[in-house]
Order: C-alpha cells, then structure tokens, then sequence
C-alpha cells in the first residue's frame, strides 16, 4: 500500500533508496538541496529542472516539479529586483503562472503532482500580493537584503 508513496516521497526529497537497480542515496548534503537546480525529475528520474524555462515541469515527462526554496519572489514573477516594478508585467506574469500551475488543472494528476501545484500556486500569489503592494514591496525587498530585522 505504502510503496508507490514511499518511493515517490524519497524522490521528491532526493532520496532514492538503494535497492532500486541504478541507483545510489544521495548523500545528506545532497537531499538538502531538494528543489535546488540540476536535480531529477521526481517522476521519471531524468535530469530534470536543470534552469531551462521557468523550472516548474521536468522537460522529458512534463511533471510538475517541487517548488524552489531558494528561489525570491522577483526572480519567480520575472521582475527587476527594485522597488519600481512594472505592476502590468506583474500582473500578466501572475497570470500565466496561474494558467500553469493552478490546482484545478491537476486534478488528474497524481497526488504529489496535486501538492506539488498547491505549494506553487500559494506561492505564486505570495508573491504577487507581496509584490504589487509597494509598502510591503519595500519590506520584502529590505528583509532579503538583510536590512529589516523583526
């Protein structure tokens, strides 16, 4: 019952176990880095999201990959990373990444991609409405540069 899930959790978290043929675990340092570039593909164990594109789905299978921690919110909603932004471009980035990543659109899909899309989408609107209001704007863009303490 468990091993499909269990099997496509160690994926998703870099941690393949070592009695699938091929295959070796990652070491701890390596798991760390779970949604950082270069990784696999959680789904089809291809090289996966190595930085063509937006980096949300594996270019072989077309899975939705795991969010970015790393990733800001300038650098997802495609914006210069200041306090005057383009509120149009914002909005029509916004929108795209809705059209992509949305969960109504995933309710086929397995249940990791399902949580993988909400994690993106609560994502994608953090973003937005930290970006379009200019105070907290401001706030984001002082706090990532270490400058705001609360």
């Amino acid at each position: 019952m468990w091993g499909g899930r269990v099997r496509s959790l160690f994926r998703v978290w870099g941690l393949v176990p070592a009695e699938l043929p091929g295959r070796r675990p990652l070491s701890e340092h390596a798991a760390s880095q779970a949604g950082s570039r270069g990784l696999r593909c959680w789904s089809c164990g291809g090289p996966g999201y190595s930085g063509r594109g937006d980096g949300l789905f594996c270019p072989q299978c077309r899975a939705l990959q795991p969010p970015d921690p790393t990733r800001d919110y300038f650098s997802l909603m495609d914006c210069n990373r200041s306090f005057r932004i383009d509120t149009t471009k914002l909005q029509h980035r916004y929108q795209q990444l809705q059209r992509l990543i949305h969960p109504d659109f995933f309710s086929q899909r397995s249940q990791t991609e399902k949580d993988f899309s909400e994690k993106h989408s609560t994502l994608v609107n953090d973003a937005y409405k930290t970006l379009l209001a200019p105070l907290s704007r401001g706030l984001y863009l002082l706090n990532r540069k270490n400058l705001l303490t609360m």
